[in-house]
């Protein structure tokens, strides 16, 4: 019995993620590549939950960043709340509020300017509630966020790369504009 309670658990989440896809494929043209690095994942996460606030950096500022293929899901975690919360709810956080992203220890600051100026790590919400067909919020960011803590995984400032600090001595020196290998222009027209 737990079994199948798990497998409808999974089936349901599955779902859940194939709509908010869909959603954002759909409803914005500017979160292409963040929903091509949902897919990568295939259900294989820790993202494969429901209860799930997804916040996804413009395709623009995406492509800046570099994220190895073995980082992809500490990327998206990192860019996560664990539970659904609309943009409504975003805005009523108190300024100063740190809830906890989903990757590990890390945080998400709540600045609170108004009824529709909510920043998070100083990243601006910009196209609220994209995902409208399943239990999963999506929202729309005007850049990569980054870690408020030092010492935590970082967005290297020298080339924009998602990679844990141990290993920031081995990033390359020149600037990386793709996602696993792939330009992200090409990711973008592909699934566009």
């Amino acid at each position: 019995m737990a079994a199948q309670s798990e497998a409808t658990s999974h089936n349901s989440y599955h779902t859940d993620m194939q709509a908010a896809i869909a959603d954002i494929r759909v409803r914005s043209q500017s979160f292409y590549a963040f929903a091509v690095l949902l897919q990568m994942l295939n259900g294989t996460s820790r993202l494969n939950r429901e209860d799930l606030t997804l916040l996804m950096p413009i395709d623009r500022e995406l492509s800046k960043s570099s994220i190895s293929p073995d980082h992809v899901e500490d990327f998206l975690l990192s860019h996560s709340i664990l539970m659904p919360l609309s943009f409504t709810d975003l805005t009523h956080f108190p300024t100063g509020t740190m809830v906890p992203s989903g990757f590990r220890s890390r945080f998400i600051k709540f600045q609170n300017h108004g009824k529709a100026n909510v920043t998070l790590n100083n990243v601006q919400v910009v196209t609220p509630n994209i995902c409208l067909n399943s239990v999963i919020k999506c929202h729309g960011i005007d850049a990569v966020i980054r870690p408020p803590d030092p010492g935590q995984a970082s967005i290297s400032a020298s080339n924009n790369s998602f990679v844990p600090d141990s290993q920031m001595d081995e990033l390359p020196q020149n600037p990386l504009t793709n996602i696993c290998g792939v330009q992200v222009d090409d990711l973008v027209n592909t699934y566009a």
